[in-house]
């Protein structure tokens, strides 16, 4: 059976942002994600707006703060990720790419289970799916709640015998919905 975790923060704890996450190196997301909660699926129904955060190996002034610029400007490729829960256990998703138009591209499942980095429960995003090309069937998300509609997740290459971490990034289902959904 799987336990869902509740997101409720006392009073002092501040709330954080897509910006102020990525102004955080790797280690300060890592710590951040081993005290996130993990909600309903249905928390990350509709089209959060998503940003890459930190890349593995690049973390470090002065590239950290290229790779911050790019990830949130108005042209960087990834919008988000779209979701749509089917119960309480499962959902599906798709990323929304913006790339000469607006795309749903790499399509994925979503289950509650034990996260690869520490064994507590994450909501994990499946990839590995017929209609992904196989280079993307390797990717491992996974996500938990870090402040109120606030997401943070660990993208991952699948080895054979192990997962490699490669960057951090967020969702947020706080700001104004993205430009396009399921329809």
């Amino acid at each position: 059976m799987t336990t869902i975790h509740s997101t409720e923060r006392s009073p002092s704890t501040p709330r954080l942002t897509l910006d102020e996450l990525a102004r955080r190196d790797v280690p300060s997301l890592d710590a951040l994600y081993h005290r996130g909660k993990v909600p309903a699926l249905a928390t990350l129904d509709g089209n959060p707006t998503g940003r890459m955060l930190a890349v593995r190996g690049l973390d470090r002034e002065p590239l950290a703060k290229r790779v911050r610029s790019l990830a949130g400007a108005s042209f960087f490729p990834w919008g988000g990720k779209s979701f749509a829960s089917k119960d309480d256990a499962h959902g599906l998703g798709v990323n929304r790419v913006h790339l000469g138009g607006s795309h749903k591209l790499f399509p994925f499942h979503t289950t509650i289970e034990a996260s690869v980095v520490d064994g507590a429960p994450c909501i994990r995003l499946d990839y590995d799916l017929a209609e992904n090309p196989w280079v993307i069937r390797h990717i491992h998300d996974e996500v938990r709640e870090v402040s109120p509609g606030l997401f943070l997740g660990p993208a991952m290459w699948v080895g054979e015998t192990a997962h490699t971490f490669v960057l951090w990034f967020a969702l947020d289902t706080n700001l104004p919905a993205a430009p396009f959904g399921w329809g």
